[in-house]
């Protein structure tokens, strides 16, 4: 009997209380508004931006959901866990915002990537590695001197012109300008691999005072090895580069007529085919061609 009714405690122990009513009233709203906030929070993206957007939001929420948790004085664990994870958020938002204001750059840097990386979605993590490997110099030319002679200037770097403009000659011969944020050594940067040397066949000389980045060579190959993804961005925009010259100079080719060469076909020139001269010795040939098929029809 005695066996029986500990097994009868046991099981009553056991079970889950029943509720005896419903709260009639609702929860604050302070409640509803700390929930409202973590739902915005959650829907943060990617990136700086995105994550000081859920932070912020987690950390509002989170906040809210203290003060409602501190008004009731039964919560004391729901009220410590809610704050530690607002304190933790707020620790992330100063984080966040601190690393946003360290990843700021010089204008002519912040120019260079708004005008070339930003348009390919590069963040601004990737793009102040790039800064830092050029060490964040900028060198300046000044009117009539010369970036790079012809044989004499080894291919060592990857330069991209900031502002002013540079000449580019051949023998003399000028063949097109180099404008700001365009690399003055894409075509000779792609012609060698990281192992091999070479020299500038083109002399590239400033009309006025030029300002430019350079990249070693040593140390840009490097961090393609460290990031593929910053290799892959510098492949893009050097051959789009060489792309933007050689179409330059599609106006400029013309050969001894004056007709103009096409360099995407160099077998094709734009002009009229020539035509064919009535010699002494064409002469019996276009007689013979002539007279053969009024035999044929005799």
């Amino acid at each position: 009997m005695d066996l029986h009714l500990a097994k009868n405690n046991v099981t009553d122990s056991l079970e889950y209380p029943v509720c005896s009513e419903w709260n009639e009233k609702p929860e604050g709203s302070t409640f509803h508004l700390a929930h409202i906030l973590l739902v915005l929070g959650f829907m943060g993206g990617s990136g700086f931006y995105g994550l000081l957007y859920m932070f912020c939001f987690l950390t509002l929420g989170f906040f809210c959901y203290s003060i409602w948790s501190w008004s009731d004085p039964c919560t004391t664990d729901s009220f410590s866990w809610t704050f530690a994870l607002f304190v933790f958020c707020l620790a992330q938002v100063v984080h966040v915002s601190y690393r946003l204001r360290r990843v700021t750059f010089e204008k002519e840097f912040q120019d260079l990537y708004d005008y070339m990386f930003k348009k390919l979605g590069v963040s601004l993590t990737h793009y102040g590695k790039i800064v830092e490997c050029c060490d964040g110099d900028i060198h300046t030319i000044d009117k009539d001197h010369c970036f790079a002679m012809e044989g004499k200037t080894s291919i060592d770097k990857l330069s991209v012109l900031l502002s002013g403009r540079i000449r580019v000659t051949v023998n003399g011969e000028f063949l097109h300008y180099i404008h700001p944020f365009q690399f003055l050594d894409s075509p000779e940067w792609d012609s060698l691999r990281p192992s091999e040397e070479g020299y500038f066949q083109v002399t590239l000389r400033a009309d006025n005072r030029c300002r430019y980045v350079a990249w070693r060579r040593k140390k840009l190959y490097l961090l393609f090895a460290q990031h593929r993804y910053i290799a892959k961005i510098f492949a893009l925009l050097v051959r789009n580069d060489i792309a933007e010259k050689l179409f330059s100079l599609n106006d400029k080719a013309f050969d001894i007529r004056g007709f103009r060469y096409d360099l995407r076909l160099p077998s094709f020139c734009h002009g009229p085919e020539p035509e064919i001269e009535n010699t002494s010795e064409s002469q019996p040939l276009l007689e013979e061609s002539e007279t053969k098929p009024a035999e044929r029809d005799s």
